[in-house]
């Protein structure tokens, strides 16, 4: 099988479909707002870790992602970000938007040209784990 060397354009998912337990998404979205929630120095290893949790959105809606160590740096408020291959945790009933160390937390080349839709927050949305009988 020959690789003709051409790559495969990734289709972007919208903020508004995305669904507890999924993978894979790419992303391209406009940061809201960022808070920081653990910063923790060098201990015996000399390893930081940080971990901010970000609003971020598009055109469809916003979810809570949640940004670690040099993810942090990107998620500037204002910022326009492109999310490859991230995924949805769960954290106490709710959607959390993560990129794991497969995936990529970058600036976008180009600024984002639409308005965030901030009244529609997947994060605010309940789920419940239910077992189904059959």
């Amino acid at each position: 099988m020959a690789d003709s060397g051409a790559r495969r354009q990734p289709s972007f998912t919208k903020v508004d479909q995305l669904r507890p337990g999924t993978h894979g998404h790419n992303l391209l979205l406009k940061v809201v707002d960022s808070k920081m929630v653990l910063q923790r120095g060098g201990g015996p290893q000399g390893r930081h870790m940080r971990i901010a949790e970000c609003l971020v959105g598009d055109e469809t809606g916003i979810i809570v992602f949640t940004a670690r160590n040099d993810q942090v740096d990107v998620m500037k408020p204002g910022a326009s970000v492109d999310l490859r291959n991230a995924k949805i945790d769960m954290f106490k009933g709710s959607m959390r938007l993560a990129v794991d160390k497969w995936g990529i937390v970058k600036a976008a080349e180009s600024p984002a040209d639409f308005t965030v839709k901030e009244d529609n927050n997947m994060s605010l949305i309940e789920f419940e784990l239910v077992t189904v009988v059959e």
